[in-house]
């Protein structure tokens, strides 16, 4: 079984990284075949491959050929160096190839220019050393692995199966850490955290848990539950190196304004001025229904939208309903298409935020406001639902100098657009490791499994355990 991650073969590369051929990141001015490696710049880039741990890349191999005594050995060298930089730079693995969409911007540095340079000044350290994303939490990241890294092969759980169930009401020296794991998990609150007894607050948690993982929600902490809450070391430190990754997969210098959504973890954050101006809880697509990764800007609000049914829905979760409930629920033909009118019980909701993508994703309202109160909110048909998204739109319009006319097209009852000014940039991605309130990571749940395959390319094992099992959805979008 897959592993639930809640709260809290060594992959050689004597090729060139996959998207990251530096043969093909030249451009005009780079001197990189005329510098020269030196023994000391060479021990410089030995040494900096030596320390990749501090990168989670230790479980890949960057073979260093060739010395600096030979025109064959100097090239050799410079290839080792570019290879681990774009690494650094863009990330040790693909995400066009991992993902069968992803159109997030990624860092695109000249190498072989920044390699000369770094060898006319003899700092190939230095230079390699400011690659890699150089934010605080990139750094608690990797400080985070090479504490695990010490212990990272132990299979020991930190929370132990003795063999006999937790019953609600029981006291057990085990509590306290089940109830950290649930309020690092988002299921409890850290206030009903306290004491060693297993309380209703904490059996509403576990009961919450085990619905959402496909397990009987009968509240009883046994070998099953403690599977899911359990992380050894070894796993910790895979989701770390993993959230490492993606993060090196990210533009260094991100739009602002730009709205952030993290799919993992369900959850939008709107920058602007370089400052987080606003947070909020979002719906994203089911396991099988998958919001994709993208980088999509918001072109227009939409006020009192209509919902065309794509195919998909009308032909699953439509055909043979018949007229009645087209009625019931303001839908009506159109040109051969479904389509559901405007209302406070559109699937759209109030407010539409629509997006420049082929994929026809888009943030919007809802009528099903209660999802927002699921800890694992992967439940929608792929598009993103947004927390008090008539408040969100509002923000957004007044922020664009368009709140008279934001004003005037919600009033109206009818379908209305309001272009923005410039397009607002938004980031779907996907990122398991959150950050506490003292910055420290906490491990969060994988509910698409996307990790899996990034841990991989990285030489980590596969994870076995528990997946997410979501309720059936509604059909909107």
């Amino acid at each position: 079984m897959r592993k639930a991650v809640i709260a809290c073969s060594l992959f050689a590369l004597p090729f060139t990284l996959a998207g990251c051929d530096p043969s093909t990141n030249s451009r005009q001015g780079a001197t990189v075949e005329n510098a020269r490696w030196s023994d000391a710049t060479v021990k410089q880039l030995r040494e900096a491959i030596d320390r990749r741990a501090a990168h989670g890349l230790d479980r890949m191999r960057f073979a260093i050929g060739g010395e600096p005594g030979s025109a064959e050995g100097q090239a050799a060298l410079t290839q080792s160096a570019l290879r681990y930089a774009a690494a650094l730079a863009r990330g040790a693995s693909d995400p066009g190839k991992l993902n069968s969409i992803y159109t997030l911007p990624r860092p695109n540095p000249d190498l072989r220019r920044g390699l000369a340079e770094a060898l006319a000044k003899g700092q190939v350290d230095d230079w390699l050393a400011s690659l890699a994303p150089q934010d605080d939490q990139y750094r608690a990241l990797s400080k985070a692995y090479l504490a695990l890294r010490t212990t990272g092969q132990a299979p020991a759980a930190p929370i132990p199966d003795a063999g006999k169930p937790i019953e609600p009401g029981a006291s057990d020296p085990r509590i306290p850490a089940i109830a950290r794991q649930l309020v690092a998990s988002g299921y409890l609150d850290r206030a009903a955290a306290e004491g060693g007894r297993y309380d209703p607050a904490m059996v509403k948690a576990v009961r919450h848990m085990q619905a959402d993982y496909g397990i009987k929600p009968d509240g009883v902490i046994g070998s099953e539950a403690l599977e899911i809450l359990n992380l050894s070391d070894a796993e910790r430190a895979r989701a770390i190196a993993v959230a490492m990754e993606r993060m090196r997969w990210l533009d260094r210098n991100p739009p602002a304004p730009r709205i952030d959504v993290n799919l993992a973890s369900a959850r939008l954050a709107y920058w602007r001025d370089g400052k987080l101006a606003d947070g909020r809880k979002v719906v994203v697509g089911k396991p099988e229904t998958e919001t994709p990764q993208l980088g999509s800007p918001i072109y227009r609000l939409v006020a009192n939208p209509t919902w065309t049914v794509p195919r998909s829905i009308q032909n699953k979760e439509i055909a043979g309903k018949g007229a009645a409930y087209l009625r019931r629920n303001n839908m009506v033909w159109k040109d051969g298409w479904i389509v559901q009118q405007p209302g406070p019980k559109n699937s759209l909701g109030l407010v539409k935020f629509d997006m420049q993508n082929e994929h026809q994703i888009y943030l919007h309202d809802t009528p099903a406001k209660q999802l927002f109160s699921e800890v694992q909110r992967q439940r929608s048909h792929g598009c993103v639902r947004v927390e008090d998204a008539p408040g969100f739109a509002a923000m957004l319009a007044r922020d664009e100098g368009l709140s008279d006319e934001w004003e005037k097209a919600r009033g109206g009852g009818k379908e209305s657009f309001v272009p923005l000014p410039r397009p607002i940039p938004v980031r779907l991605f996907y990122q398991t490791v959150l950050f506490d309130e003292a910055g420290e990571p906490v491990i969060r749940a994988d509910p698409y499994g996307w990790n899996d395959r990034v841990a991989a390319a990285l030489g980590f094992p596969a994870s076995e355990g528990y997946r997410l099992h979501p309720p059936a959805s509604d059909v909107g979008p």
